[in-house]
């Protein structure tokens, strides 16, 4: 059996024609149904879904094989030893930092200032203000991060941007790029070679239609 760890969403709906190009059809829908595992067009696969923030957690420890996770997710992650052998292109977005539209952020960060910065990915916000010497406290928030800023919590957050629709209708800036991010195919390492034949078609068939959909 090969099992496929999902999340719900735009994962999900994006990874659709990838399984397709590898002959997997999922048999019903995640929205209209209340199973957590489900079947496909061929009996040795199957699809869990699960959260998110939980897809690398699953396939590290063996509770699926494969798994579709965004590079923000498994840079949070400190599961180690995941195999990613392909960037799937898709449910891209950014992560940046952003404040309110009157706030001097290149000018705070030239006079040294510490920054108090909202984040759900505090160790993608480490890291980056570290590489770039500004001094921040972070602050932990699951939600609503662009609250922070328009209640004084914070001075800035780093969060996804996809279109900037909801920074601008809540006055905020992006100030700063951090990087792009796009979904990664996570593979567990036991999996690889227990399974090594079933796993490698899934990857060649992902990259053809990869490439097939983005010409050089």
């Amino acid at each position: 059996m090969l099992t496929l760890a999902l999340s719900k969403g735009r994962i999900f709906e994006e990874t659709l024609p990838l399984l397709a190009a590898a002959g997997i059809e999922v048999t019903e829908d995640p929205d209209k149904s209340r199973k957590l595992i489900l079947p496909t067009n061929q009996p040795d696969v199957r699809v869990v879904l699960v959260r998110a923030t939980d897809v690398p957690t699953y396939v590290a420890h063996g509770g699926a094989d494969i798994g579709v996770a965004g590079l923000d997710t498994l840079l949070e992650s400190e599961e180690p030893g995941l195999y990613l052998p392909l960037d799937l292109r898709i449910a891209r977005c950014r992560m940046s930092v952003a404040t309110r539209a009157d706030f001097d952020y290149a000018g705070a960060v030239k006079q040294g200032s510490r920054l108090r910065v909202a984040t759900k990915y505090t160790s993608i916000a480490r890291q980056h203000f570290a590489d770039k010497g500004v001094h921040v406290d972070l602050i932990k928030l699951y939600g609503s991060m662009e609250l922070a800023p328009l209640t004084g919590l914070a001075d800035a957050i780093v969060d996804l941007v996809s279109t900037g629709s909801t920074l601008k209708a809540n006055h905020l800036v992006e100030v700063e790029h951090i990087m792009d991010i796009s979904s990664r195919l996570v593979v567990n390492q036991a999996a690889l070679k227990l399974k090594r034949e079933r796993i490698r078609r899934v990857i060649d068939a992902f990259s053809a239609a990869i490439d097939a959909r983005n010409p050089s």
